[in-house]
């Protein structure tokens, strides 16, 4: 295994560099100590191949070969305690996306249980209130002092708001595949009645967030039909698949030529990133036969379209008529 492994990094260094005064860099050894290493002579610790891991950016699962169908190691995002603590999970996405966006031939497929967070992440009250959402779910003390989203929209922060508009606005400049059903408007609208009738969100500004809502939908109809994302600096292909047999999970894979990552919800916005390979391709697998059997709108007749957009539609107006007669009676089918 061991052998394996430095061969494997071998293949990362340059021609012009020295394997054995790199390794030594990395492990602050020195060169006998490394050369030791390097042939085997000397058994690497965990801690070391961790070290030489992330230097040379490689999977841990090809660091320690668990390489059974069965087991497999995985990355946990950083817990999301505070307000901060989501400024940072805004930066730290932008960050990991602005390569993406030179990496030609990189894409993005996701299973959409709830409108991508991208779609919402503009200057509007929608993207406000879904900071506010994630803060509730994370920050007892919000419930505790009984703090409004009327009261919350005074207090954001800027600097929040502008990495929440940048993260929004990266996404343009990468080819995404989505793949939606007649449920994945729910979770949003829920949300909305939810806090609405807790108290927490007042009649008006509940009404101008269904009209964020309902442009938000408008948007994405528009790209689906042109297959292209709106003010995209390179035309990045947007293509809309409307599945009607499956339940999405939130599921998202990043795809460029050299390999395939996928991200699992963990809770709020947290998520856990898979990078083992075979999982990887069984998990595309998935994602192929869930497009085999669903429909790309920009392919489907304007009726079928129609149909599938007006039934959001009709559940967003359903929502703000509940919203307006405040009548307890009220559902989303």
């Amino acid at each position: 295994m061991q052998e394996q492994f430095f061969s494997y990094l071998k293949s990362k260094t340059p021609d012009t560099s020295s394997f054995v005064d790199e390794v030594a860099g990395v492990l602050d050894v020195g060169y006998d100590a490394a050369y030791r290493r390097i042939n085997l002579k000397t058994t690497l610790s965990i801690d070391e191949a961790v070290k030489l891991a992330r230097y040379y950016k490689i999977s841990l699962n090809k660091l320690f070969e668990v390489g059974s169908e069965h087991s497999i190691l995985a990355d946990l995002s950083p817990p999301l305690q505070s307000i901060d603590g989501i400024n940072m999970w805004m930066k730290k996405s932008y960050e990991n996306l602005i390569p993406l966006t030179k990496i030609k031939g990189c894409s993005v497929i996701y299973s959409a249980k709830d409108i991508p967070v991208f779609h919402t992440l503009k200057d509007n009250y929608l993207s406000r209130y879904k900071i506010y959402v994630w803060l509730k779910d994370i920050e007892p003390e919000i419930t505790k002092k009984k703090i409004t989203f009327d009261d919350f929209i005074k207090s954001i922060p800027k600097d929040l708001l502008d990495n929440a508009f940048r993260l929004g606005n990266i996404y343009k400049d990468i080819n995404i595949t989505e793949i939606w059903n007649n449920t994945t408007i729910n979770g949003t609208l829920q949300q909305v009645l939810y806090y609405f009738e807790a108290g927490a969100l007042s009649k008006d500004l509940a009404l101008k967030i269904c009209s964020d809502i309902e442009d938000v939908i408008r948007d994405i109809e528009k790209q689906a039909i042109k297959q292209s994302l709106d003010a995209s600096k390179g035309q990045a292909i947007y293509n809309l698949y409307v599945n009607h047999i499956h339940n999405m999970s939130n599921t998202m894979m990043v795809i460029t030529p050299m390999q395939k990552v996928f991200f699992i919800p963990f809770s709020v916005i947290s998520y856990i990133k898979i990078e083992h390979q075979p999982t990887c391709e069984m998990r595309y697998d998935i994602f192929k036969k869930e497009m085999s059997s669903s429909k790309l709108l920009v392919n489907a007749g304007e009726k079928d379209r129609s149909l599938f957009f007006n039934r959001i539609h009709h559940k967003i107006n359903r929502l703000r008529e509940r919203i307006r007669i405040d009548d307890d009676a009220f559902d989303f089918e």
